[in-house]
């Protein structure tokens, strides 16, 4: 497909990308498309049928405010309900690089392939950079005419039944209630898959770190608080989004991290006003216990807890078993 392009079957082909600012209606290559809406890194995705995930995925968004389209179970259940409606044709899967994107890949055609919809039938386009654009975003910042190039490049790809196996490993892995499965496929450098990798490596740091007790997006937003005052929660979305190699987080999830580390019996951040959830206006301030963690003084987990899911893992209490070891720089495991 990277040298020709057979409009005809792009045009009967049911179309999935990532949301609906990538502009695919546009480029004249897909009269069928559905978008993926759904922040997978985030919040319970454990082993559950497509019914039950559905309302497990339903209520979290709901509960996280993260449900911005008010569009609830009927989102998932039209998306659901487009692929098996489709699944004796052909897909062609729009996405990106980053963690958000790679997750949603591995869902997709983990529900394909159960669909018994076979490899040769789905072609992924996927782009981690685009020519004259220092700092790729995603597929949203192309015009019509440069999405619709990207299939005759080699951003586009058949794929094969070792991509299909892949990806259900990664989705099995990622719904796992332990994440020993997460290592193998940050190793994996599949040549149709080939953004998998490094995004599990990303995801892998969102676990506590052995350092500090801090994830990775923790971190940043800690480091993006001028020690000074003077910082917004607009500002820390900003600096530590920048940080990202490839950017995956929406500024709701860090104004819920600011949220989250301003919570505890030590809070790490204070926040003005107190007692609303943060905004773009919010004043972020770090505190006592905030620049000890930073420092690798004091461990956040051990003096705040942890209630929080990774994909099957929920992480709670003081005493977390699973940790990123900065040093080895891998997924350890306590005795």
């Amino acid at each position: 497909m990277t040298e020709h392009v057979d409009l005809t079957r792009m045009a009967a082909a049911l179309h999935v990308g990532n949301g609906d600012a990538t502009d695919l209606a546009g480029t004249g290559l897909a009269r069928h498309i559905i978008y993926w809406r759904d922040t997978l890194h985030e919040g319970p995705v454990p082993a559950l049928p497509p019914e039950e995930l559905r309302r497990v995925r339903t209520a979290f968004l709901r509960t996280a405010g993260a449900d911005d389209r008010a569009e609830g179970p009927h989102m998932f259940e039209q998306r659901d309900a487009a692929l098996e409606a489709h699944r004796d044709g052909e897909h062609v899967l729009w996405f990106e690089a980053d963690l958000y994107d790679q997750l949603q890949i591995v869902e997709i055609l983990s529900r394909l392939a159960g669909l018994k919809v076979p490899a040769q039938r789905v072609t992924l386009i996927c782009i981690g950079e685009h020519p004259g654009i220092a700092r790729f975003g995603g597929l949203g910042q192309l015009r019509p005419d440069q999405l619709a190039a990207l299939p005759a490049t080699g951003a586009c790809a058949a794929l094969t039944p070792a991509a299909f196996d892949l990806a259900i490993h990664a989705w099995n892995a990622f719904r796992a209630p332990a994440p020993e499965g997460l290592p193998a496929i940050a190793a994996d450098r599949s040549p149709e898959l080939r953004f998998l990798g490094e995004a599990f490596e990303r995801l892998s740091r969102e676990y506590p770190s052995t350092r500090d007790g801090l994830s990775l997006t923790e971190r940043r937003v800690l480091a993006a608080v001028e020690p000074d005052g003077g910082s917004t929660a607009g500002d820390v979305f900003a600096r530590a989004s920048a940080r990202e190699a490839r950017p995956y987080i929406g500024d709701t999830w860090y104004f819920a991290t600011i949220d989250r580390l301003a919570g505890g019996p030590q809070p790490l951040l204070s926040v003005e006003p107190a007692g609303r959830p943060a905004g773009f206006a919010t004043e972020v301030r770090l505190t006592r216990a905030g620049a000890r963690v930073l420092e690798g003084e004091a461990d956040h987990v051990t003096i705040n807890g942890v209630d929080r899911w990774i994909g099957g893992v929920h992480l709670t209490g003081r005493d977390v078993r699973w940790r990123w070891d900065e040093g080895r720089e891998r997924l350890t495991v306590s005795a």
